[in-house]
């Protein structure tokens, strides 16, 4: 296990380093949430203005909206988390990608990504609606299910980018990957999603307090200080969104390969990542 936390912090440290040397991939999240909001704000329209889920009960065409929603809302984030990851493996590979680059990969693996949009839309809809009709021990069950969903298809992107397949098998690519680096899957996600999380706990709370203090002197100073948390907040968004989907790239290579990526250079690295 020591082995797995090891090479988790090398693949987490040499992921902060490529995003050092590629800023531009952080534009990837920034659009991928603009366009998420796109396809909130359109599907607002029919939702409110035919009353789909007023009164309690869905009917026939509030399912079919709903899932609509699902597929149009995880396409967009799917599509832009190829063009991430796309644009990682180049680096992984020695080159310099760009924005171009990623976006031309991820519209060449348009009709998978569609397909995988459907599944995860499908899986994402029926754990709901269990979650809904499940007691409390129920829905700690469908939780934990939920997250196991994650972790087996945290390498679907990836698989998707790296290989000509199609959705199905590359869930199940990604499921017979997870087998080789569910440590290093597990442990660094979480510890990517733990740090950041505490990151922006701590960002909250002090500008709330900063905004407190300033308000006593000026509602504008409150204002200002309001504002600038927010922006801390989706900086720290963004680069664990773009951190995540490099580390995604890495650790594909890793459990492919069974070695450190060739764009991850260094002794340390190297050495983390030697057969034992």
């Amino acid at each position: 296990m020591f082995e797995k936390f090891n090479r988790s912090w090398e693949l987490t440290k040499a992921s902060a380093a490529v995003l050092q040397s590629d800023r531009e991939l952080l534009l990837f999240p920034i659009i991928s949430s603009l366009a998420a909001l796109l396809v909130a704000a359109t599907f607002l329209v029919p939702i409110f203005g035919l009353r789909l889920f007023e009164g309690g009960e869905i009917g026939p065409l509030g399912f079919v909206v709903g899932f609509l929603f699902y597929v149009c809302q995880y396409f967009v984030i799917f599509f832009f988390n190829v063009a991430l990851v796309g644009a990682a493996m180049i680096r992984l590979d020695g080159g310099d990608p760009t924005i171009a680059d990623g976006l031309r990969i991820a519209r060449s693996k348009a009709g998978a990504i569609l397909g995988y949009a459907a599944i995860a839309a499908t899986v994402g809809m029926l754990l709901r609606a269990l979650e809904e009709r499940a007691g409390f021990l129920g829905r700690i069950v469908i939780g934990l299910v939920g997250a196991a969903w994650t972790v087996a298809t945290f390498l679907v992107v990836p698989v998707l980018v790296a290989q000509d397949v199609g959705p199905l098998e590359a869930v199940k690519e990604s499921v017979t990957l997870l087998k080789k680096s569910w440590g290093e899957n597990i442990i660094g996600t979480g510890g990517i999603g733990i740090v950041f999380g505490v990151l922006i706990v701590m960002v909250i709370v002090t500008g709330a307090i900063i905004s407190v203090v300033f308000g006593a002197l000026s509602p504008y100073l409150a204002i200002a200080a309001a504002v600038a948390t927010l922006l801390v907040v989706v900086l720290l968004a963004v680069i664990q969104a773009a951190l995540s989907g490099i580390y995604a790239a890495a650790l594909y290579r890793y459990a492919v390969d069974g070695q450190a990526p060739a764009g991850f250079s260094g002794g340390a690295l190297q050495q983390a990542f030697k057969p034992k």
